[in-house]
């Protein structure tokens, strides 16, 4: 498998990419709270937020497939907005409520504290690709033992575990944690692999125009998907080149990094696949 990688903006790159080329977007765009990542790309005004959100969304969307999906981590300042923009241009399949396991200490004595992201699933078309079996969670042994009666007996679900749901508690990435990268918003890994492993085929394209730290990357490149990213800040860029090549360095697959853009319009799968490209 193969990741081509971009240190430029998204807006501009992916006029080079194909339209209907790709299999599923992964989007972790800035929230719109002031937060700093190297330049002002998260300090817009209200309005100028999503008027932006408006220009990468109908930059992205023509190159999903017909059997796409989409996928976008937003807060709940915007997700409304950004959400009902989407939503008249695809069909909204879950709203998921990623529980970010934060610690019932400190916060605001003003408000109740906000512990999650809202996540944003969307598909192109009522055919869209999604493996239920690729993501289902283990039933544990008493769980199990509880559904021994014969009305279960044979049951296929019962064996191969359930449906994950729509709130998915899974903990932010602490200071001391593994994963953990020098990037103030970095996703864990084990949220972007659901949606990879459910919403793209194996050998499929994943498209990421926020690479942060390239999460999305390595779940793709971790569980046999090509991708396709792109990143405006140098530092975060060198760290997704970093965790590419130690994902290479395990599967053996071939990275392409392009710090500089292609003339004119190539498709997607041709660009993984044209010889001399590693």
């Amino acid at each position: 498998m193969s990741a081509l990688l971009y240190n430029e903006d998204a807006l501009t790159g992916l006029e080079r990419v194909a339209n209907a080329s790709v299999d599923l977007v992964v989007a972790d765009p800035p929230y719109g709270l002031g937060k700093d990542y190297g330049n002002d790309s998260d300090r817009l005004g209200v309005q100028e937020y999503f008027a932006w959100s408006q220009r990468w969304i109908d930059a992205v969307l023509p190159k999903l497939k017909a059997n796409g999906s989409l996928y976008v981590f937003l807060t709940w300042q915007h997700s409304p907005e950004v959400f009902s923009y989407l939503k008249t241009h695809m069909a909204m399949v879950n709203e998921i409520i990623w529980d970010r396991r934060v610690p019932s200490m400190g916060g605001s004595t003003r408000k109740f504290s906000s512990v999650h992201d809202n996540i944003g699933y969307f598909a192109k078309s009522r055919d869209y690709y999604f493996d239920v079996d690729a993501v289902r969670i283990p039933y544990d042994a008493e769980t199990k033992k509880a559904r021994s009666r014969s009305i279960f007996v044979g049951a296929k679900w019962l064996e191969v575990g359930y449906n994950p749901k729509d709130v998915w508690s899974v903990s932010r990435l602490h200071r001391q944690h593994s994963e953990r990268e020098a990037h103030p918003t970095q996703k864990p890994l084990e949220v972007v692999e659901r949606m990879v492993l459910a919403s793209c085929p194996p050998g499929g394209v994943v498209l990421d125009p926020f690479m942060g730290s390239g999460t999305t990357a390595v779940a793709a490149l971790r569980h046999g998907r090509r991708f396709v990213g792109y990143e405006l800040n140098p530092d975060y860029f060198a760290i997704v080149e970093k965790r590419v090549a130690e994902a290479q360095s395990r599967g053996g697959r071939m990275i392409r990094k392009e710090h500089k853009a292609h003339k004119g319009e190539i498709p997607v799968p041709d660009l993984f696949d044209h010889p001399g490209s590693a």
